[in-house]
């Protein structure tokens, strides 16, 4: 198996993502260049953190017409794995492979600190190795985390269980206090109808090694490795 971290001109999580993969998975990983749109046939595509383009005009916005999302939108239709950090979350909700938007922080204010996530379904290839209700220990870092949806749209994530991640204590409840950005519904990740594309605002990437005061976003890259070994991608 193969995995492709996209490059973007601002883009400052790359080479953590490269070195999760890389380096304590063990996992053939690559870099993919925002102007290109070959992916050299990756089994699975990462949407780093950053500032992609500066974030000039809203976030996600100018990155989201890069020659390589139009290869990244053909490979998500087509079933592939598609992961979107942070930045990258905001990305595909401007790309249109997730619904909703993302707003400014509750405060207007950057926040990065850890926070704790409740795993809501084990049902996607990102969160395959967690235990239903698990709670993740995963830092934060930005300014427009604040997810929004239309009434439906909620209803439509809630009824197909396609919201993969909310912000909880670290005993797993689902509270205001525990929501650092005023998220709707404390949601920190969704997934697509298809469960093939992950958005999360949190960084996983930032959790891998116990160095960094936590292992858990290891959680979902295990999953990823452990979803295309189930499809025959050795």
């Amino acid at each position: 198996m193969k995995f492709g971290v996209v490059v973007f001109p601002g883009s400052n999580c790359d080479h953590d993502t490269y070195h999760a993969i890389g380096e304590v998975l063990g996992q053939p990983v690559t870099w993919l260049w925002h102007a290109s749109e070959d992916l050299q046939g990756v089994d699975a595509v990462i949407l780093p953190g950053g500032f992609s383009y500066g974030d000039y005009l809203r976030t996600g916005a100018i990155a989201r017409f890069s020659p390589v999302m139009r290869a990244v939108e053909r490979f998500a239709r087509g079933g592939g794995l598609v992961l979107g950090i942070c930045n990258g979350f905001q990305i595909l909700l401007e790309a249109g492979l997730l619904p909703g938007a993302m707003l400014r922080n509750a405060g207007l204010r950057f926040v990065c600190r850890p926070v704790y996530l409740r795993t809501e379904t084990t049902h996607t290839p990102f969160t395959l190795a967690a235990q239903p209700g698990q709670v993740l220990r995963v830092p934060i870092a930005h300014s427009e985390g604040n997810y929004y949806c239309d009434p439906e749209t909620l209803r439509i994530l809630e009824r197909e269980d396609r919201i993969v991640f909310r912000y909880a204590t670290a005993d797993g409840r689902v509270t205001p206090e525990a929501n650092p950005n005023g998220s709707l519904a404390n949601i920190a990740g969704i997934c697509n109808e298809g469960r093939n594309v992950l958005g999360m605002m949190p960084h996983p990437e930032r959790a891998v090694e116990p160095a960094l005061g936590s292992s858990d976003g290891l959680v979902v890259f295990r999953s990823m490795v452990a979803a295309l070994a189930r499809a025959g991608i050795a």
